[in-house]
């Protein structure tokens, strides 16, 4: 393994002389670096992230760009006057997640959060491709759009950037996103994995709400047990992907949480379930909605209990769109070698760049930064999770590439 990760990086080094975006990344590694570093140590979750937005900010203007909120989030342009030719959009996300980082590094967040996504590393990216396509601002043949995201983690920020008017002013003709890829076998560092079609599965979080009547103990033929008949509602609903979905799917259904009872001695009148969802396509997912509210209604009922049940959040799959997936790849196969560029399986995660992708041709993309076998155990929201810092000139590179091509090719 040793040697053929030396021989990959002998590859990759010669591989680089050929490209200008790649080379001037490498010269702003330290850069794209710190400024990791220092989303990193902020790990701010949700919406509202003061100290990550106004960093995204004065770098940005130290760039000579003139960044804008967008609701939650902020926007810059680089290239044409807005309306002069096309406009690709550039994403990346900024927040963390609600967990106590366990890495030991010297930069780690203190606020019992942290970028265990890998957020961190995509403002980072993208920060160093703002710099990249402004020093070649010359050569855009219309608009890129720079889109700092909050609220991923929360299914959220993304949505609220695309009401407040992301997509707009100027139109945005085409999309792409970059999510790092850690700890799984293939996720070697430096390796670009795309999917032609749904590359993500819906998701959408569900609470039930399981209405019994609470009584003493010794007397359970006066109550109705909530608990017992939230259990009925959890095996019912297991049937459901059992046994009225094809096994070809890769639909999901479980319950995550369930919450009950005052004390051991009484027939609790009162429990509380949390369930995820997630299908491939709009149809499937609407049939599991559906089921769900059918099966825990008509399980309590049975039981001579009520249930209740919300559809707290969630959002459609995430569909690349093929062509303009094959398009990119061949533009990345620019920045790293061709055999790196691999188109793969979906994944049966959710990802908020839907709201983007479902209203303009879109492409995420999956870049790798350490593998299982490059010894990165911890994969992504795992708070001991730590990609291979290396890729990030690579990101940059990918980005200002893609967007530099595309402009051109649509010109």
């Amino acid at each position: 393994m040793a040697r053929r990760l030396k021989n990959r990086e002998s590859e990759k080094e010669v591989f680089a002389l050929e490209n200008l975006f790649l080379n001037r990344a490498k010269q702003l590694e330290e850069e794209i670096r710190w400024n990791r570093r220092a989303v990193h140590s902020y790990a701010e979750v949700g919406l509202d992230l003061p100290q990550t937005t106004a960093l995204v900010a004065e770098k940005l203007r130290s760039f000579g760009l003139d960044p804008q909120p967008c609701g939650p989030g902020i926007v810059a342009l680089v290239g044409k006057p807005a309306g002069t030719g096309k406009t690709f959009l550039l994403r990346a996300d900024m927040d963390a997640l609600p967990m106590r980082e366990v890495t030991g590094l010297p930069f780690a967040a203190d606020n019992s959060n942290c970028h265990s996504c890998g957020h961190d590393c995509h403002t980072a990216m993208l920060l160093g491709a703002a710099k990249l396509l402004k020093e070649r601002e010359a050569e855009l043949d219309g608009t890129v759009k720079l889109m700092f995201q909050p609220g991923e983690e929360q299914l959220a920020g993304a949505k609220a950037m695309v009401e407040a008017g992301v997509l707009e002013g100027p139109k945005v003709d085409a999309a792409m996103a970059i999510h790092l890829s850690v700890g799984l076998p293939d996720s070697y560092t430096g390796a670009v994995q795309y999917v032609r079609g749904t590359a993500a599965n819906s998701g959408d979080m569900v609470r039930i709400t399981v209405k019994g009547f609470g009584t003493h103990g010794s007397t359970p033929q006066l109550g109705v047990d909530a608990i017992s008949v939230a259990a009925h509602i959890v095996v019912a609903l297991e049937e459901v992907i059992a046994r009225e979905v094809s096994t070809t799917e890769g639909s999901v259904m479980i319950v995550g949480k369930i919450e009950g009872g005052d004390t051991c001695n009484t027939v609790s009148g009162h429990c509380v379930m949390e369930a995820s969802i997630r299908a491939t396509t709009h149809e499937r997912r609407e049939f599991l909605k559906k089921r769900i509210k059918e099966v825990a209604e008509g399980t309590a009922q049975v039981y001579r209990a009520e249930a209740e049940v919300e559809f707290v959040y969630g959002m459609p799959p995430l569909v690349n769109d093929a062509d303009t997936c094959d398009e990119l790849a061949a533009y990345c196969a620019k920045v790293v070698p061709e055999k790196d560029v691999q188109a793969v399986p979906p994944s049966s995660g959710t990802e908020d760049f839907t709201y983007v992708a479902q209203y303009v041709p879109s492409c995420y993309l999956n870049l790798g930064a350490g593998s299982i076998g490059e010894g990165h155990q911890c994969s992504m929201h795992n708070p001991g999770m730590v990609p291979e810092e290396s890729v990030l000139p690579t990101g940059a590179a990918l980005y200002a590439q893609c967007a530099l091509d595309w402009l051109k090719a649509h010109k």
